[in-house]
């Protein structure tokens, strides 16, 4: 099963100091009771959802990490890409894969699979028995969807005001955190109904 999904910054933005990272969109699956440990049962929903939060950023810190490092080896530059450009931008992404040990800051081990698209982070954090090639796939998927149908890389694009929009593909293409595995006349009807959705 697939924990969060969650889309923040990797570069440095102009608001943040330099080893910020800006979470602008999550989304946490299922109940997360178990993850909570006897002393933090006692805490009321705001705190709970503190705490969440701060899970969250926390991932979004480590992946903008990994991101870093992964640029620095590479010595590639980032092409800034135009509207419309959404698929070579996705193309020149990087990727990667960081584990999260026990309790840092889940209570189990998690793997975050992650995309850097331009300044943009895509993450997915999953249970550690769960297919990293299908997560992937997934991720590429969500990613995808996002960049053409949000236009999400150009200019004064703002994702929270688009959190809709990235629950229903949420919803369509990673239903209740489940990966799905799709044949292809499934994947095309599911790509139309997408489409269909996005163009209203």
């Amino acid at each position: 099963m697939v924990r969060c999904f969650l889309i923040h910054t990797v570069c440095p933005v102009s608001t943040l100091s330099a080893g910020e990272s800006r979470v602008l969109y999550s989304r946490v699956f299922g109940p997360d009771d178990r993850v909570l440990s006897e002393r933090h049962r006692e805490l009321s929903p705001e705190e709970r959802r503190l705490l969440q939060k701060e899970k969250v950023a926390a991932v979004a810190r480590q992946v903008r990490s990994a991101v870093s490092l992964s640029r620095e080896a590479s010595g590639r530059l980032i092409v800034e890409t135009m509207p419309g450009e959404e698929n070579l931008a996705l193309q020149d992404a990087d990727c990667g894969v960081v584990r999260l040990r026990a309790g840092d800051p889940f209570s189990e081990e998690t793997s975050a699979l992650w995309l850097g698209v331009q300044s943009l982070g895509f993450t997915l954090v999953c249970e550690p028995h769960e297919n990293l090639l299908l997560a992937e796939g997934t991720l590429r998927n969500l990613t995808r969807h996002c960049l053409e149908h949000l236009h999400m890389l150009g200019q004064g694009s703002e994702v929270l005001l688009k959190s809709n929009r990235i629950d229903v593909l949420l919803s369509r293409l990673l239903p209740h955190g489940q990966l799905l595995f799709l044949n292809h006349r499934f994947a095309q009807s599911l790509e139309k109904e997408v489409a269909a959705y996005m163009a209203k």
